[in-house]
């Protein structure tokens, strides 16, 4: 089959939340290349990651599915190959699939290598992949056999090195290349000493929302991020002397963001904005528009069909994500509200009490509950830093009531009875695998409850 849509080079980062970008509005990160690139295509506003930690949210992305439904829970636990992936798709429609950095959607260890076939999920014509690890002085990578391949340098730089001669090759050909670096993941400090040395604690401004803020470790984060920035501005300067960038949709986003003190807490599998909001541009020169912004709820789920949509191929009947590449160009909305939950707390959520939830979030609102208890219901269009929790205030029962409503019906459709963490793993035949996987990594305390 002759495909005819755009290429496509979907660049995908680790733990970025939304507002660490200049054009989002922050005035201390420095960001002019993604800057740029929301200016010559459509910033989303309401991007959401779902399941805001590691795997699960990659799956969804991989698969166009809920975790409920990808058999993809929580971290560590392979990806079920027996389902169709979106990459496939765009393979058999003619394009080829490469995918560079960081997997993590083979299980453990996290050294292991992943051979070609299923596991790889359709990513066929070129793979330099590593499941996972934020060593980002120490680049490493597979190819098509089990000898590791090791580089010299700055991983997200060797990465755009590799991601910029697969479309080199692949120039004359219609291409769906996935770039996944690590970083802003912590370890933060593992960046390059001319972008640390950008970002002084005593210059920098911090979220109003933070408490007991480590100052280095927040400057390194966006020391990273405009690292990053420098290597979104190669690959679009890359484009546009190949000739390529007219008809290449660029997808910038993140699995996932961090909350970074806000709220006194660290890291994701929270419902507040810091980590479940995340950034997502879109620019496609012959067939978005140029300097816009896109209110639409969009989720994690959503992307991989919304990429297949406007590549002008149909997602796969079973795939629960929406496509909503004719809402891009003016369609109706394709959400009310979007799923999020957390339905395997695990490391770094145990600092927290490591509960279960779920929630929706909308253009306006984010609830969410625990299964025996409401939890934070909040205003985030008056309330943008979220400090004043609204939940079991009797003037917004009618309120919590109506998203309680959203949240059912969300539950309903992805057939989740809001069960105990164990008891999801055990009806996916995924258990001895989770009690594997803890016992593999000695820092995580969670066991069977």
């Amino acid at each position: 089959m002759a495909a005819s849509g755009p290429n496509v080079l979907f660049i995908l980062v680790d733990q970025m939340r939304e507002e660490a970008m200049g054009c989002s509005g922050n005035g201390v990160v420095r960001t002019p290349r993604l800057d740029a690139l929301a200016g010559e295509g459509v910033r989303f506003t309401d991007a959401v990651a779902n399941c805001p930690v590691c795997t699960p949210s990659r799956a969804m992305l991989m698969t166009g599915k809920y975790p409920l439904s990808n058999g993809t829970l929580v971290n560590d636990l392979p990806m079920p190959t027996e389902q169709p992936f979106v990459a496939e798709i765009a393979r058999d429609a003619g394009y080829r699939t490469g995918y560079i950095g960081k997997w993590h959607l083979d299980g453990i260890p996290r050294e292991k290598f992943t051979p070609p076939g299923k596991r790889r999920a359709g990513f066929d014509t070129y793979w330099a992949g590593y499941n996972c690890h934020h060593n980002y002085f120490e680049p490493k990578y597979y190819l098509d056999t089990d000898e590791l391949v090791t580089a010299p340098g700055y991983e997200p730089v060797v990465q755009t090195d590799l991601a910029i001669d697969f479309m080199t090759r692949h120039r004359d050909e219609p291409f769906l290349l996935v770039l996944a670096w690590g970083p802003p993941h912590a370890p933060c400090h593992l960046v390059p000493e001319s972008y640390r040395a950008a970002y002084r604690p005593d210059e920098i401004a911090y979220r109003a929302n933070c408490r007991d803020t480590d100052t280095r470790e927040y400057c390194d984060y966006y020391a990273q991020i405009t690292a990053l920035d420098d290597q979104v501005g190669r690959l679009v300067a890359f484009l546009d002397r190949a000739g390529l960038a007219d008809n290449t949709l660029v997808v910038f986003t993140s699995d996932h963001g961090d909350m970074l003190w806000s709220h006194g807490r660290v890291k994701k599998q929270q419902p507040w904005e810091e980590s479940v909001h995340i950034p997502l541009i879109m620019r496609w020169p012959d067939g978005l528009p140029r300097g816009g912004e896109s209110n639409q709820l969009i989720g994690m789920a959503d992307m991989g069909p919304t990429v297949l949509g406007l590549m002008g191929l149909e997602p796969a009947p079973e795939m629960e994500g929406v496509d909503m590449s004719s809402a891009l160009v003016g369609g109706p909305p394709a959400h009310t509200s979007l799923p999020i939950f957390d339905y395997v707390p695990a490391d770094q959520a145990l600092q927290w009490g490591g509960r279960e939830w779920r929630g929706v979030r909308t253009r306006t609102h984010t609830y969410a509950r625990f299964m025996d208890a409401g939890w934070v219901l909040y205003d985030n269009v008056n309330d943008p830093y979220q400090f004043e929790n609204l939940i079991d205030r009797d003037e917004y029962r009618p309120l919590q009531s109506e998203l309680e409503a959203e949240l059912q019906g969300w539950m309903k459709r992805l057939g989740d009875d809001f069960l105990p963490a164990e008891d999801h793993l055990r009806a996916l035949g995924q258990y001895d695998l989770w009690v594997e996987r803890n016992a593999h990594f000695p820092w995580s305390r969670n066991r069977k409850r």
